[in-house]
């Protein structure tokens, strides 16, 4: 039985990594899988990992709708037999209506990889339909860490180190890129307190964090 499957995580996860499995161990055993992506830090058209892996990729446009590509191409003798949706937080509700169509009415399992909420905490659209839609939601094992060691529960979105609340859901970046606009993920006492590593080592070198009195 085919299902449409969400891996779920915080930035820095492996989401992607994980894609790039799936992807090859089923090429490894013959398949052929259609691989869709948006917004991929590698460029349009890519699905990558931070590990430096990279495949092609099917750039996912405003508007497009995804079952009637697939309709198309397999219409026209192309093979699909999974899909693969990463950066799956980006997509519109209507979008993931449409691989879950794909799912019950061309019997194709549909992997969809993404992060659930945005920079303040918000559920992304694309998220919270597939956690309405999904046969199953897997949370990412291997886990994220904030700068305190704690396990990264949130998504912080800086500007030149400085954590930032307000802005438009969607601007693409990276973590570790303090010097413009970047990203970091935090646990959630340190995301409440818009505590990043930068703002934390700032704070540690400050004489007036622990005062202590000279006896």
């Amino acid at each position: 039985m085919s299902e449409l499957v969400f891996f779920s995580g915080t930035m820095d996860c492996g989401k992607s990594t994980l894609a790039l499995q799936i992807e090859h161990n089923r090429s490894a055993r013959g398949l052929k899988g259609m691989i869709f992506s948006r917004d991929d830090r590698a460029g349009r058209g890519k699905l990558s990992s931070r590990l430096g892996l990279v495949t092609d990729a099917v750039e996912i446009e405003d508007g497009q709708d995804l079952y009637a590509y697939l309709v198309d191409h397999l219409s026209h003798g192309g093979r699909a037999d999974y899909v693969i949706a990463d950066e799956a937080q980006f997509l519109a509700e209507e979008q993931i209506d449409q691989l879950a169509r794909v799912v019950d009415d061309l019997g194709l399992d549909v992997y969809a990889f993404g992060i659930t909420t945005d920079f303040r905490s918000k559920l992304f659209p694309g998220s919270q339909r597939l956690v309405e839609l999904a046969d199953r939601v897997e949370v990412l094992q291997v886990e994220a860490l904030c700068w305190c060691g704690a396990r990264a529960t949130h998504n912080a979105r800086t500007v030149g180190g400085v954590m930032v609340v307000e802005g438009a859901q969607v601007v693409v970046g990276d973590v570790n890129q303090a010097d413009t606009i970047g990203y970091e993920v935090l646990c959630r006492r340190h995301h409440r307190r818009r505590m990043t590593a930068a703002s934390a080592k700032a704070a540690a070198l400050s004489p007036d964090v622990l005062p202590v009195q000279a006896v």
